[in-house]
């Protein structure tokens, strides 16, 4: 059970998620890229306030010209939180260093 606990536990950093209620306190007391990584059409038929929207075909070629600092704190964000998490993978790789992904996506948010 204690180990159980513990590899939930850890898993949970390494993903480094952020529930919807934990987003508006963490953005206050940082500087925080949020980018949503719909498509176009789905970023204007609604997002969260200071969302940029990168498409997560783009995300690659066009993160480097909103995120200069690879230190510096970004949330990803999708519908479901799957585009998300592949966003989060791309960025990883390219070596940026504090990359969150909202828990559960945009669609989590507006259901409550």
């Amino acid at each position: 059970m204690k180990k159980t606990l513990r590899r939930i536990f850890y898993r949970s950093i390494d993903n480094k998620e952020i529930l919807y209620k934990n987003l508006k306190e963490f953005m206050k007391n940082k500087i925080v890229f949020l980018i949503d990584v719909r498509s176009n059409q789905e970023y204007e038929e609604g997002h969260l306030n200071g969302a940029i929207n990168i498409p997560l075909f783009n995300i690659e070629k066009e993160i480097q010209n909103i995120v200069k600092n690879k230190n510096d704190i970004i949330i990803l964000y999708c519908s479901s939180g799957n585009r998300s998490k592949e966003a989060k993978k791309i960025l990883e790789n390219l070596e940026y260093q504090e990359v969150y992904n909202l828990k559960g996506g945009i669609d989590r948010v507006w259901i409550k």
